[in-house]
C-alpha cells in the first residue's frame, strides 16, 4: 500500500507503530533520530512520514522546516508528541504538516489519520521518475500487479495441481493473524528457494527493504542463512 517513514527516538513506539503498519499492509522504514530521517528522505520519497516532535538531536519541527526549505516536503507529514503545546502544533501545521497526533495514540485515531493523509492531494503525489513504489505481501494492492502475487506462490509446474499446494495445509479455523503468518512463511520460503537464498533478489521480488525482510524472516522463524549451510555441507 504505502511506504511510511516512522521517526521516533523511543524504540517501543517505533516497534509498535511498525507492527501496526505492517499489519495494515504498509512498507515501513524506521528512524530513531533526525539524522537517520534525513538520510532516509534523501534515499527515497516516502508516501507518508510519522514524525516525533521531541528528539535528542534535532526536534521534529526543525526537521520539518529543513525539508520545507530544501524542497523535500513533498509528502504528507503527521507530527506526534506527548508534550507539545497548541502553539507547537499550529506552527508545525503552518510549516506543512498535515496533522498532529497526541500521545498516547489510539489505534483508531492513528489509522484514520493516516488514511486521510494518504488520500489528501499533495504537490508531488507521485514518486520521482525511476523510483518504484513498492508494496508488501499483506498490501497486495501495491504497485506490483495482483497477478504477479497470485502466480508467484507456487512454481509454474505445480500450479495446475492445487491439491498438492502447501497453501491447502493452512487451517481456516484459526485466527486471521495466525493464518496470515503461515501464508507469509510459505510465501517467503518459496521466494528464498526460488532465488537461491539471495537476500538482494528476494528483497526485490517481494518489495521489502532488506532490513525489514530480515526482521520479517526472523519473526516467522525462517533461517535466512540456509544457503550458506547447504553450501558448507556440500563441500
Amino acid at each position: 500500500m504505502a511506504r511510511i517513514l516512522v521517526v521516533d527516538d523511543e524504540i517501543g513506539i517505533r516497534e509498535l507503530l511498525s507492527e501496526i503498519l505492517y499489519d495494515e499492509g504498509h512498507s515501513v522504514e524506521l528512524a530513531e533520530n533526525a539524522a537517520e530521517a534525513r538520510a532516509a528522505r534523501l534515499r527515497y520519497r516516502p508516501d507518508l512520514v510519522l514524525l516525533d516532535i521531541w528528539m535528542p538531536d534535532t526536534d521534529g519541527v526543525s526537521l520539518l522546516k529543513e525539508w520545507a526549505a530544501q524542497g523535500l516536503l513533498d509528502m504528507p507529514v503527521i507530527m506526534m508528541s506527548g508534550h507539545a503545546t497548541v502553539d507547537t502544533a499550529v506552527e508545525a501545521t503552518r510549516i506543512g504538516a498535515v496533522d498532529f497526533l497526541e500521545k498516547p495514540i489510539t489505534l483508531q485515531k492513528l489509522l484514520k489519520t493516516i488514511t486521510t493523509a494518504l488520500v489528501r492531494p499533495s504537490n508531488a503525489s507521485s514518486p520521482p521518475a525511476g523510483e518504484p513504489q513498492r508494496g508488501t505481501l499483506a498490501g497486495a494492492a501495491g504497485a506490483a500487479p495482483a497477478a504477479q502475487h497470485s502466480t508467484a506462490i507456487e512454481p509454474p509446474e505445480a500450479s495446475s495441481d492445487h491439491s498438492s499446494s502447501p497453501l491447502n495445509a493452512i487451517s481456516l479455523d484459526q485466527p486471521l493473524r495466525d493464518a496470515r503468518d503461515e501464508f507469509e512463511r510459505i510465501y517467503f520460503e518459496y521466494h528464498l528457494g526460488r532465488e537461491n537464498h539471495s537476500m538482494t533478489r528476494v528483497s526485490e521480488r517481494t518489495g521489502l527493504e532488506r532490513t525489514h525482510l530480515y526482521r520479517k524472516l526472523k519473526q516467522l522463524g525462517i533461517d535466512a542463512s540456509r544457503r550458506r549451510n547447504l553450501a558448507s555441507s556440500s563441500s
